[in-house]
């Protein structure tokens, strides 16, 4: 799957992954690959993205909007905040 993180100012992140979690108004919601179709808001909250070679990612987002189709996912989203890195 192919994860794109945009903001209004810059691009975030661009990458091949293995999952990406997320934080939705009803609660966190995970994307694994070949997920159906979905556009959703998403509220402030933490995003934990799985790469490929297993190494996990942590942002903190303020709000905006997830698009999943055919592997790639955009997330639109109006700031962000890089937090930890681990193997």
């Amino acid at each position: 799957m192919n994860l794109t993180i945009l903001t209004p100012d810059q691009s975030i992140f661009s990458g091949e992954i293995n999952a990406v979690k997320v934080p939705g108004f009803s609660g966190e919601f995970q994307i694994l690959n070949n997920h159906a179709p979905l556009v959703a808001a998403l509220r402030s909250g933490k995003v934990a993205i799985k790469k490929v070679d297993g190494q996990m990612m942590n942002f903190t987002i303020q709000k905006g909007f997830i698009e999943v189709l055919n592997n790639q996912i955009s997330l639109l989203v109006q700031g962000y905040k890089a937090e930890n890195r681990e193997d």
